[in-house]
């Protein structure tokens, strides 16, 4: 063969079993509420199959005791006293409560410049089984990070990593990349008419 000629050779085609258990790049988007929610109903599943959960909350702020962030350390606690499910680490890197309430006087570009790049080491290096990354369609619509080399970094991340990603406005190219994706799409919501969030359905 000539050096500047090339052959491309076919892959040949996955089994059913190894399509079954491929890992997963899933994406919960759309106004309506329970994006983040369905994503640690997976990581509570994920947990009582032994996995290491790595939660990453862009936008939010540690200094909001959010009930899933407590509940997630008391399993980490758990599987550190017992050996029961697996391990949890969970990082915020943000300023605010929400996407819609960011935190004004953050920079934003920098908090979710060195939260992904956080995000980019755990996936090189195959630290978790399952990383959750909250409000990062937000981060990622606000342009905030290159939405191309993010979704290199996800289509190309070694080993056996499944990741959820959630927030409003997910980028095209996001959504083509993933397996999954849920448009969360809101019909009714008490905050239309007024209503405040409640602990225990909000937080």
């Amino acid at each position: 063969m000539d050096l500047g000629e090339y052959s491309e050779v076919e892959a040949e085609p996955l089994t059913a079993r190894a399509l079954r258990l491929r890992p997963r790049l899933i994406v919960n988007t759309g106004d309506g509420k329970g994006k983040s929610t369905a994503a640690f109903g997976v990581g509570l599943r994920a947990w009582s199959q032994g996995w290491s959960i790595g939660v990453f909350q862009f936008i939010k702020t540690c200094g909001w005791p959010t009930g899933e962030r407590l509940a997630f350390q008391a399993l980490d606690d758990v599987h550190q006293r017992t050996g029961q499910g697996g391990r949890v680490e969970w990082l915020n890197f943000g300023e605010g409560r929400t996407a819609t309430r960011a935190g004004a006087k953050a920079d934003q570009r920098a908090l979710a410049e060195r939260g992904w790049q956080q995000v980019r080491e755990r996936l090189l290096a195959e630290t978790h089984d399952l990383l959750i990354l909250d409000e990062f369609c937000h981060v990622l619509a606000k342009g905030w990070l290159d939405a191309d080399e993010v979704v290199d970094t996800l289509l190309n991340r070694p080993g056996h990593q499944h990741v959820v990603i959630t927030g409003r406005h997910a980028p095209d190219r996001l959504i083509a990349a993933a397996d999954l994706v849920t448009d969360m799409r809101k019909i009714k919501h008490p905050f239309d008419a007024g209503e405040k969030g409640q602990a225990g359905i909000e937080w």
